[in-house]
């Protein structure tokens, strides 16, 4: 009886543990891009998805992000998150995020994409660098596009 009690704490332990949806913490230096395999240095703009099953992708951008839910189930994606431009190493939910492309804030693969928690913070980014600003359908509709 003893011995299924103590199997019992390790199975729920294990469906616990492998069932945790959330982000991790980028490795700045060391993560590479599961997108372009690039190593993750950039502090505002690296970007992440986490599956509903809790496996993390993490990319060196979101222009990388978006490029790999291209060719990916999006129904499996539980969570698409960017670093905030104002709060580098800060992850945000980029579904809600505004977005600027603007050739004066480059971007590490060279599409000039910026994400911002506050489309305030957006808009004077633009009003000093230039660009057009996106929601997250609207960038995704860009990118398709392209």
């Amino acid at each position: 009886m003893q011995t299924l009690k103590h199997y019992s704490l390790i199975v729920l332990f294990l469906l616990l543990y492998s069932c945790n949806v959330s982000p991790q913490a980028i490795d700045y230096g060391n993560d590479g891009c599961h997108f372009c395999k690039m190593t993750i240095v950039d502090k505002v703009h690296a970007a992440e998805i986490v599956t509903n099953k809790g496996k993390v992708y993490k990319f060196d951008a979101s222009e990388c992000m978006i490029n790999f839910i291209q060719e990916f189930d999006t129904n499996e994606i539980k969570l698409y998150l960017s670093n905030n431009y104002t709060e580098p190493e800060i992850l945000i939910d980029a579904t809600k995020a505004t977005f600027l492309i603007s050739e004066n804030v480059p971007s590490p693969m060279g599409a000039f994409l910026t994400a911002f928690k506050d489309k305030s913070d957006a808009e004077k980014i633009q009003t000093e660098k230039g660009g057009k600003l996106y929601t997250w359908d609207q960038l995704l509709t860009h990118f398709n596009n392209k």
